[in-house]
């Protein structure tokens, strides 16, 4: 018999289905979702790029090196250029407003899109550059302000421009405090005409590098980073927007985890699949030896028919993963603002590669062993079978599935976390498991009959259903893992950005101007912080040592730098005290407060003594606490926050921040034409932005976790599938001896119940404790026990147990036991 007869033979006879639609879901499960995330991580990372308007940007405070653009126009990179300045804009003789001024080159953006209209708040357009020489672009709230319309001239320094159109956004508008409030768009070429760029300005210039091709790119950079100054710094999305950063790294370990755990999921399907068949296979290959076929021919035939198998799943699944993730994006894709690249030919050739491991690390070893049964099965089907399982081959499944999560994910915290977590599944399952179902003996034996009848069949059977008991378990704490993770995740990016979280701030509020303005901002009901006192000063020093200067520094951290002081008798919201003790309310004490990474990168710890600097005037203080800060409330937040005596006797200004809704923007004007000194910093655009790729991200979590339900909707049927024949089996002696459908069917439900019951428990625990170790140590969260979940995975696992084992063997009651019997 050759391998294509025999499985087109298996086929027909229904003996193929179970391990086909295993291997093809795993192939289809793994090839789907790594194209789908392979894509989808494409077009989130091109989308966050929008906040650069890049893929990489240098940042300085003075001009860089021309060499650098050449290098890039060299390597065949795009390139632009843009310098923020603050001045003062003029129109006439009266009109007057101080702005941020933004040149740009011809270039400008490389990713994203400028947006304009031709009227101040009119229809919004798209345009694929800035102003031309000569012209500018207004804030649509200067237009009032400087009383100027379109083809209007204004001036800005020494030279005069006609307003050209209404600036609405830019892709990198959130990106420097110095590019925001009103704002003046402008062509780069300009700037010398102007005469307000002088040494010694307050400028950020930025040069912006961006290709299609990540190895070109990276070849840059790799020439660049060397040659980076004190005081120039590369940014990517996670220093453009570190809220961002921190939700697209998260999204990204939530796709490697649920990849990593339709591995998983893949590897048991197809193993509980294979065991099944080669158990069906006993008597054919017994029929075969008695006819003289050697074990040799027998170990040929099942290799070459795994093999063809592996191929016409490979092929098979990595289509229906194709159209799997086309499926998604045919949704989806709608959402997004880019259009996702190509998956390339990886995402397959994991497909495959998943295919042949698991079928020779799972799937081989109980076929491998059909080799070995004995002939005489033909007269005696009593004798034991061959198909036990030895510990080398869960060696080898373990060393398989550990490997394949590894390759996948690339992090072997996450495998570790995902092991741990099944690790304690078996172990737990096999000790509670083997208690509970043989203590169930003597509750059954005082049981009615129904319960007796389902308790003596989970003793018979004591370490085969410990061993089921167990595959159930890994199943759904791998589903509530992910469940756990995907809550976790929307919870905190819906906390991150409620719908009022703060879209403007308000700087350089003079201490009269405070009780006016709150005043204000509560007669129009919009909804803001309390203002905040800031203190501009400068770090000198740590336990006496002078810190170096800008020019003399080898490190960007540790230097002399300038910083915004505040002070406060409570600790401010949305901080975290870390170390230390906040200080009493009224203190004299020279203490300090740090936020952690500004502590980590001064070196400091409690107890350190820093000198500071404002104005003329030096002082020092001690580091009593160190705190955590949310940077992504957008609300004020301070690196040092002092007690309020020690700073009371300098000059502050305040800052607060507040929420508008888009219909309040005029609320706007009156605000700076009554405090025409106070600057107001517009950051809706951007969180608008961030608010909309979180929510695209969002929808990819769902759609990833349906997907990986799925699988691990297959590994419980084919877990069920494993014991059915030997249930059924002992159901139709049953029934052949007059027992009724009720009897027979309640024990089913009882003994399924059962072990649905311990699966549930202890897949519970073991995914408490991988959510604790992926969240803490793989996604930087705070762990947070879910009470919730106990009792769904109690629940879940025995209704579904109960109802998929029912209905499994829901045969053995609808056919007669002869019929049935014959079959097995």
């Amino acid at each position: 018999m050759t391998a294509t007869r025999m499985l087109a033979r298996d086929w027909r006879g229904g003996e193929l289905g179970v391990l086909i639609a295993a291997l093809v879901l795993a192939v289809a499960v793994v090839a789907g979702i790594s194209a789908f995330t392979t894509r989808l991580q494409t077009a989130l990372e091109q989308e966050s790029h929008r906040f650069l308007a890049a893929d990489r940007v240098v940042r300085s405070g003075s001009d860089m090196p021309a060499d650098w653009l050449a290098k890039a126009d060299e390597l065949g990179l795009q390139t632009a250029r843009v310098l923020t300045f603050p001045s003062m804009v003029y129109a006439g003789d009266e009109d007057m407003v101080l702005a941020s001024v933004k040149a740009v080159t011809a270039a400008y953006p490389l990713r994203g899109e400028l947006r304009y209209s031709e009227q101040p708040f009119g229809t919004v357009l798209s345009a694929s550059s800035g102003p031309e020489a000569g012209t500018v672009w207004l804030d649509s709230r200067l237009f009032p302000l400087l009383d100027v319309s379109i083809g209007s001239r204004i001036a800005v320094g020494e030279a005069e421009f006609t307003v050209a159109a209404a600036a609405r956004t830019e892709p990198d508008q959130g990106g420097s405090f110095l590019g925001l409030g009103p704002r003046v768009l402008m062509h780069y070429d300009d700037i010398a005409a102007t005469g307000v760029v002088q040494p010694g300005s307050r400028v950020e210039y930025r040069q912006l590098y961006a290709s299609d091709n990540a190895a070109t790119l990276d070849q840059l950079l790799d020439w660049l980073r060397p040659q980076l100054q004190p005081g120039q710094r590369l940014l990517d999305v996670s220093d453009g927007q570190p809220g961002l950063g921190e939700a697209l790294q998260r999204a990204e370990s939530f796709l490697l985890l649920a990849g990593s755990l339709g591995v998983v999921l893949a590897g048991v399907a197809i193993a509980l699949a294979a065991r099944r068949f080669s158990e069906r296979h006993n008597d054919y290959v017994a029929i075969m030896k008695s006819l003289g076929a050697t074990s040799r021919d027998i170990t040929r035939l099942y290799g070459s028919s795994l093999l063809l198998l592996g191929l016409i799943a490979t092929v098979l699944g990595c289509g229906l993963g194709w159209a799997l993730q086309q499926s998604f994006f045919s949704l989806f894709g709608e959402q997004l603002p880019v259009q996702p690249g190509p998956a390339g030919l990886r995402p397959y050739g994991i497909g495959a590669a998943t295919a042949l491991v698991c079928l020779l690390c799972f799937a081989w070893p109980p076929l491998r062993r059909l080799s070995l049964a004995s002939p005489l099965r033909v007269l005696r089907r009593d004798m034991p079978s061959e198909q036990r399982r030895t510990l080398t081959d869960y060696a080898i499944g373990l060393a398989a599935v550990s490997g394949l999560m590894w390759w996948y994910s690339g992090d072997w915290m996450l495998t570790a976390a995902v092991l741990a977590g099944l690790a304690a599944t078996v172990v737990l399952g096999l000790v509670l498991a083997l208690t509970l179902l043989r203590g169930g003996r003597l509750v059954g034996m005082s049981a009615g009959s129904v319960w007796r009848l389902a308790f003596a069949g989970l003793q018979r059977r004591g370490t085969a259903n410990a061993l089921q008991v167990v595959i159930f378990a890994m199943a759904i704490m791998l589903l509530l893992v992910l469940l756990l993770v995907r809550t976790s995740l929307i919870d905190a990016w819906q906390t991150q950005l409620p719908e009022d979280t703060p879209n403007h701030f308000a700087l350089n509020i003079a201490p009269e101007e405070v009780q006016a303005v709150e005043q204000m901002l509560r007669a129009r009901d919009v909804p803001g912080a309390t203002l905040s006192p800031m203190i501009r000063g400068r770090i000198l020093s740590v336990n006496g040592a002078d810190l170096p200067r800008r020019e003399e520094a080898e490190e960007e951290g540790r230097r002399q730098r300038e910083a915004n002081f505040t002070w406060s008798d409570q600790l401010p919201a949305n901080n975290t005290l870390l170390q230390g003790e906040w200080w009493a309310s009224r203190s004299d004490a020279r203490e300090v407060s740090l936020e952690r990474e500004f502590a980590e990168r001064f070196g400091v710890t409690l107890g350190d003594r820093i000198g500071f600097q404002v104005g003329s005037e030096p002082f020092e203080a001690t580091v009593t606490s160190i705190r955590e800060i949310d940077w992504q409330s957008f609300n004020p937040n301070f690196w040092l926050v002092f007690p309020p005596r020690l700073l009371a006797p300098y000059p502050a200004t305040f800052m607060t921040s507040f929420y508008l809704e888009p219909e309040q923007k005029p609320f706007l004007n009156q605000f700076i034409r009554r405090f025409p000194t106070v600057s107001v910093i517009e950051m809706d655009v951007v969180v608008a932005q961030v608010r909309g790729i979180v929510s695209q991200v969002s929808a990819a979590v769902e759609l990833v976790l349906g997907v990986i339900m799925v699988a691990g909707a297959l590994v419980l049927v084919a877990g069920v599938q494993a014991s059915v024949d030997a249930r059924m089996h002992e159901s139709s002696i049953l029934r052949a001896l007059g027992a009724r459908r009720r009897l027979v069917l309640g024990g089913l439900l009882i003994e399924f119940a059962a072990m649905g019951l311990f699966a549930g428990l202890l897949a519970t625990v073991a995914a408490e404790l991988s959510v604790y170790i992926l969240q803490a140590q793989v996604m930087g969260m705070q762990y947070a026990p879910s009470p919730w979940v106990w009792p769904v995975g109690i629940v879940v696992g025995t209704v579904l147990i109960a109802a998929l084992g029912v209905f499994s063997c829901r045969k053995v009651v609808s056919s007669p036991p002869l019929a049935v019997l014959r079959e097995l």
